[in-house]
C-alpha cells in the first residue's frame, strides 16, 4: 500500500511538472520580456545576498582574497562591539514603534481614500505616495528641525511660548531618535499603501450587500467583518513591507543627522552595516551584520504570517 501511494504521489508531481513546462512554453514570449529584469535582479540582488552568508565567516577587505575566520565576526559583534549592541537596541525600538503605527496609518488612509469620489481617490493617493518618490527630501526636514531660531519647528514653538530657546533637534541625543521616527513615518506610505489601496478597490460590492442582509449595520462592522477578511493577501504584503522598511531604516538618520549621530542615538543595524561596508570596506564584518539583520527579519515575518495567516483562506 505504501509503495502504491508513493507511486501515485510521483505521478501527481510528474503531471504538475509537465503542466508547468507546458505553461512556460506557451507563455515564453512573456518570459522573454521579463528576462532583462530578472537577469539584472539576479546579478545585483540575488547573487550578492546569497554570497553575503559565506562572506560573513571571512575577513575580506575588498583588496586581498577573503580569509576564512569562522565565527570570529559574530563573536566580535555580540561580545566586543558595543556600538552594534546599541544599534540592535535602537533598531528594535524603532521597528516596534514605527512598524505597527505606519501599518495602521497605511490601512486607515487607504480605507478613507477608498471612500472618496473617483477623482479625489487619485489625487490623495498621489499626495500620500509622493514622499516615497521624492529625491532629496531630507533638506526640507533639516530646515524644519534646524537647531537655530530660524528653524520652522523652533520658530513656532517659541512664538507659542512653549519653549524659551532653540532646541537642537538633530544634534541633541534626547531628540534625534524621535525626529528620525517622525520622518520615517512620513515616508512609510510606499508599496504597502498601494497594495492596500488596490485590495480595497478589488472587494466586490455584493459582499457588502450580503453582509447587510446578514445584519451588518454600520461602516465599522463592515470594516471588521467584511473588508479586513477580504484583504488577507494585501494586508500580509503590506505588513511584510513595513517590517522590511522599519528594520532596514538607516538612511533617514544618516542624512538628517551627522554620521555617526550624537551618542549613536540614530545608529541602527543598517547604519552599522553601511559604516563597515561602505566606509571601512570590512566586507566580511558588514556581511555578518547583515546576516544578523536578515535573521531578525525572518523571525518578525514569521510572526506576522502567523498573526495574519487566518485571513488568507
Amino acid at each position: 500500500m505504501a509503495a502504491k501511494a508513493n507511486t501515485e504521489i510521483l505521478h501527481i508531481e510528474d503531471d504538475k511538472f509537465r503542466y508547468t513546462l507546458r505553461e512556460i512554453k506557451r507563455s515564453r514570449s512573456l518570459y522573454l520580456l521579463m528576462a532583462p529584469f530578472f537577469i539584472l535582479f539576479a546579478i545585483f540582488t540575488f547573487v550578492p545576498v546569497v554570497l553575503s552568508l559565506p562572506m560573513g565567516f571571512t575577513n575580506f577587505n575588498m583588496v586581498q582574497f577573503p580569509q576564512w575566520i569562522g565565527l570570529n565576526n559574530f563573536y566580535a559583534l555580540f561580545l566586543e562591539d558595543e556600538v552594534f549592541l546599541k544599534a540592535i537596541q535602537n533598531t528594535l525600538i524603532f521597528a516596534v514603534i514605527t512598524g505597527p503605527i505606519s501599518y495602521i496609518l497605511c490601512f486607515l488612509l487607504a480605507w478613507l481614500i477608498n471612500e472618496m469620489p473617483g477623482a479625489l481617490k487619485t489625487i490623495f493617493t498621489f499626495i500620500f505616495y509622493a514622499p516615497t518618490l521624492a529625491g532629496n527630501i531630507y533638506t526640507t526636514w533639516q530646515l524644519i528641525f534646524s537647531g537655530d531660531t530660524y528653524g520652522i519647528a523652533n520658530a513656532y514653538l517659541m512664538n507659542l511660548g512653549i519653549t524659551k530657546g532653540a532646541i537642537q533637534w538633530l544634534t541633541d541625543a534626547n531628540y534625534i531618535f524621535g525626529v528620525v521616527m517622525v520622518v520615517q513615518l512620513w515616508m512609510s506610505l510606499g508599496a504597502g499603501f498601494l497594495s492596500l489601496r488596490a485590495g480595497l478597490q478589488g472587494i466586490p460590492r455584493d459582499r457588502y450587500e450580503a453582509a447587510a442582509v446578514e445584519g451588518v449595520k454600520n461602516r465599522m462592522q463592515e470594516l471588521l467583518m467584511v473588508t479586513v477578511p477580504a484583504m488577507g493577501p494585501q494586508m500580509l504584503f503590506a505588513a511584510v513591507m513595513q517590517i522590511v522598511s522599519s528594520f532596514t531604516a538607516g538612511d533617514v538618520g544618516r542624512y538628517l543627522t551627522s554620521f555617526p549621530s550624537t551618542d549613536y542615538a540614530a545608529h541602527t543595524i543598517m547604519t552599522h552595516a553601511y559604516d563597515y561596508g561602505s566606509i571601512r570596506y570590512e566586507m566580511g564584518y558588514a556581511s555578518a551584520i547583515c546576516f544578523v539583520l536578515f535573521g531578525v527579519m525572518l523571525v518578525a515575518n514569521w510572526g506576522i504570517k502567523k498573526i495574519l495567516g487566518r485571513f488568507l483562506d
